[in-house]
């Protein structure tokens, strides 16, 4: 899922302490209650899981909604809503044993079948307004619930990362959903799925509710009284979204938030540690991409589907000045479509090119693209100036990168010019007309994928084109490998088609990797019990247990 952040609106502390309660001491020691607020910078894009493409849309969804299986702090599947599961002989068969006795938050049971549903309506139109789930729906033949614990999945052949691909799979109620999954589904991207307006919170099946959303303001969860699962040591928790990491950085000074998330500015950690906060980094997944638009049916700009001008921008990206610059060293060089923080599936072999701007300049003469007036190499006729579609959440660190390149790139003859618009804007710009990806050229963007490769290998089908498509790369080979890595049981020959894939996309350079950035978490000494796992923050989109275990102090 990407990262996606909405230009927000600070909004008054007051409202993140609306669902405190008293605070006690538990017979474990740990003092239990309270609401813990955290500050971001990076809103809910969406409360739709099949539209959403923010990490907090999907943290959200986390800490709302069932899923079979979950990750675990060591980044090991963990059960969910699923207590167990077994695999037939041949895999074509998984069969889930759920919670027995689960509610809704609306006091409605909460059984296997509820996952079967939506399995099998998200089935019914994966080629239409669930193909956002492609990745995760992938080879199934469908569900069936034989009784209230039982869960039985069909694949088409078998699969190598089921519990992986169930992780991301969000179980949503019926009793909600149910009226839109009908006729040729057009509601199901449209439904806001956000609080009733009679003030009851969303439905959930998770160890939170959802009780209150403001469009980039903030959202309160409380603590789920059904739930099932753990208790949490908190009541509840808040997100208020600021519009600016500044704003953000003084209101966790100012006492107003308790905790900011992992993309806490590596500009504020030196400040931070002196005022007395508690700062920790670990690598991420996340990657920083320089986008450039492959697809063949672009109508303008043509010369950027030519691979020495890609090549040649690489050579001017300086990526260590990049690493320096703008992250202050808390960053790697990026290279693949896969970090390298797992540690199981990025090719090391494929190295980012070395920052050379003679070899690039040779390049663009190699293609024939001259040098003309103003400094600036003519192709086709006109100058070699685009625009780089900018949204919000690459402000700061982002800024300051486009400033390197900008300078880089002029010393070369191509100009860059920075065009800010917000989330929906730039993705609407980025695959216009009708989601043929026709007239953009270049854009800067962010990925925060899950730790298997599976979603950001999707990232770049054919079937993603209008969906999570971010480049407008399609290519038929790069889809038929895809459609094999996730059926390959043999872990080795999976993963060397992995590296295959991953070299395929460093050739083509739909993406220039820029870097990996470090997950860096703030929080004030009032709180404890976070875990920053590798690859992830305490507050994240892969696991509840980072955050179930946070107190007071």
């Amino acid at each position: 899922m990407r990262v996606s952040k909405k230009l927000a609106a600070p909004l008054a502390a007051v409202t993140l302490i609306a669902l405190a309660s008293c605070s006690q001491s538990s017979g474990t020691g740990l003092t239990e209650g309270g609401v813990l607020r955290i500050g971001t910078s990076y809103p809910i894009d969406s409360m739709n899981p099949f539209v959403a493409q923010s990490d907090y849309s999907y943290m959200t969804f986390e800490y709302i909604y069932p899923q079979l299986v979950q990750y675990n702090a060591a980044l090991q599947i963990a059960p969910d809503f699923a207590t167990s599961w077994t695999q037939s002989k041949n895999g074509l068969t998984w069969t889930f044993h759920t919670v027995p006795n689960a509610k809704w938050s609306d006091g409605r049971p909460l059984t296997a079948s509820d996952a079967a549903w939506t399995i099998n309506e998200s089935l019914k139109y994966e080629n239409g307004p669930t193909a956002n789930s492609a990745g995760v729906l992938a080879h199934m033949a469908g569900a069936s619930a034989p009784n209230s614990t039982t869960l039985v999945i069909r694949y088409k052949v078998a699969v190598a990362d089921v519990l992986e691909q169930m992780q991301q799979m969000q179980v949503l109620p019926p009793q909600v959903w149910a009226k839109y999954f009908t006729g040729n589904g057009a509601g199901i991207k449209t439904f806001q799925n956000v609080p009733p307006a009679n003030g009851q919170p969303m439905v959930s099946g998770g160890p939170f509710e959802l009780v209150r959303y403001a469009a980039n303001q903030d959202a309160l969860f409380k603590r789920n009284p059904n739930w099932w699962g753990p208790k949490p040591h908190i009541d509840g928790f808040g997100l208020q979204f600021f519009s600016s990491d500044d704003a953000m950085i003084q209101a966790l000074k100012d006492n107003q938030v308790d905790f900011i998330g992992e993309y806490t500015p590596p500009t504020a950690v030196a400040a931070l540690k002196r005022a007395g906060f508690v700062l920790t980094t670990t690598p991420s997944l996340s990657m920083k991409t320089f986008i450039i638009n492959t697809n063949p049916l672009k109508t303008t700009h043509r010369e950027l589907l030519n691979p020495a001008v890609r090549e040649a921008i690489e050579y001017a990206t300086d990526r260590q000045q990049i690493i320096k610059t703008a992250w202050l060293g808390l960053a790697s060089p990026g290279s693949t479509i896969i970090a390298p923080s797992d540690g199981t599936w990025h090719d090391s072999n494929l190295r980012p090119v070395p920052f050379d701007l003679a070899k690039a300049s040779q390049l663009l003469n190699r293609a024939g693209f001259k040098m003309g007036p103003n400094g600036l190499r003519i192709a086709d006729g006109h100058p070699m100036s685009y625009s780089v579609i900018f949204p919000p959440d690459e402000r700061g660190t982002g800024d300051r990168t486009f400033e390197i390149m900008q300078t880089d790139l002029k010393q070369i003859g191509i100009q860059i010019t920075q065009q800010n618009m917000d989330d929906s804007a730039a993705f609407n710009a980025i695959s216009a007309p009708n989601s043929k990806y026709e007239t953009f050229d270049m854009a800067m963007w962010d990925w925060v994928p899950p730790v298997d490769p599976d979603f950001m290998l999707s990232v770049l089908t054919c079937a993603q084109l209008g969906n999570n498509s971010d480049s407008g790369y399609c290519n038929s080979a790069y889809d038929k490998m895809y459609a094999q890595q996730s059926t390959l049981l043999s872990p080795a020959a999976r993963r060397a088609l992995i590296f295959k894939m991953q070299q395929y996309i460093y050739n083509a350079r739909p993406y220039i990797i820029l870097d990996y950035p470090d997950v860096i978490e703030a929080h004030s000494k009032k709180w404890t019990g976070f875990t920053i796992a590798p690859v992830m923050g305490s507050v994240n989109s892969l696991s509840i247990q980072t955050l179930l275990a946070v107190h007071q102090s």
